[in-house]
């Protein structure tokens, strides 16, 4: 291992939302009392989508649509590709059932938020530039994979009504999801009231955002701790899964960054994207549109996985890979 990457890693360890996150997980191993009331929980979340989508938004408008919609729409593409490549993956190596593999693959599809917060962080951390309206990569990739994956699982259906029935409940649960709602409207709103509202806001999305992540984290860490005791339900195949699927679509996301000729610190975001599994939009709309999956599969995959590796060594490794494959901000 150079020692590019082992200083990289290092950084990412030690970075106070990182470690904020460890702590939560220590505290549930350990059987702590700690506790988060679910009104708090939600609330941070809230912010967290309002203030990256507000910051998206404005930098969007300084941009300008012309320079943004390409990349953005090549993010929409890569979002719904993926479960078209993860499903059969999962249902004939895995062997999961057609319910089961679509609802996963519409996880692995879609994105998380704090996976892309933690990504820009770490850019800040190691000083390396990156384009802002990269926000916009977030809000397009959520919905897409949700509809294929309940497209997937719906397929077994010989009733077409119901098939319409239930795809007309997954677009409107994936378009006006809270998640989607708050960062598209948000991002409209920061893309309409550009540089001065970023001003006007800024004591209150900017300066507090830094603090606000390393409560979340805490609570993300006690989350997916509680989540280590379904490891032995979802078996080693889901087990290596849930680290080989983000490295390989992490290196396709840099390789579709490069491809568009983005920066070093741009592509890693959208490798994160890539990388990142969702569990709050897709199990709200899995619990909705497919309910015979099994929330055990998709969210130990997701959360218990895919997203501590993601959070802790996945950064480091998708960096160092946009760092050869791509070009740096002048």
């Amino acid at each position: 291992m150079s020692p590019d990457v082992v200083s990289a890693l290092v950084a990412n360890l030690l970075s106070p939302a990182v470690l904020f996150f460890i702590l939560g997980v220590i505290a549930t191993l350990a059987r702590s009392d700690l506790r988060f009331p679910e009104p708090l929980y939600v609330t941070l979340t809230i912010y967290l989508l309002v203030a990256i989508g507000f910051k998206g938004g404005a930098a969007i408008s300084k941009a300008g649509l012309a320079v943004v919609w390409k990349p953005t729409l090549l993010a929409m593409i890569l979002g719904g590709l993926i479960p078209l490549g993860v499903y059969p993956v999962l249902r004939f190596l895995g062997r999961f059932s057609p319910v089961n593999a679509a609802a996963i693959s519409a996880h692995y599809g879609s994105v998380s938020a704090v996976t892309f917060i933690a990504a820009t962080n770490y850019l800040k951390q190691i000083q390396v530039p990156y384009q802002e309206y990269a926000s916009a990569f977030l809000a397009v990739m959520e919905a897409p994979a949700i509809i294929l994956g309940v497209v997937l699982g719906r397929m077994g259906e010989s009733s077409g009504e119901t098939m319409v029935h239930t795809l007309r409940k997954a677009v409107h649960e994936a378009v006006f999801g809270r998640s989607v709602v708050l960062l598209l409207g948000s991002m409209i709103i920061g893309w309409a009231s550009g540089s001065k509202g970023a001003e006007m806001t800024a004591g209150f999305l900017v300066s507090p955002f830094q603090g606000v992540l390393c409560l979340f984290l805490l609570e993300m860490g006690m989350v997916a701790a509680r989540r280590f005791a379904d490891l032995r339900k979802v078996g080693v195949f889901l087990l290596i899964f849930g680290v080989v699927a983000p490295m390989a679509h992490g290196a396709l996301g840099i390789l579709c960054a490069r491809w568009m000729g983005l920066d070093t610190g741009t592509a890693l975001l959208l490798a994160t994207l890539a990388a990142s599994a969702s569990y709050i939009a897709a199990p709200a709309a899995m619990r909705l549109s497919l309910p015979d999956a099994n929330p055990t599969f998709y969210l130990t995959a997701a959360l218990g996985i895919t997203f501590p590796f993601n959070i802790t060594l996945g950064l480091p490794l998708y960096f160092e890979m946009a760092r050869r494959w791509t070009i740096p901000l002048p």
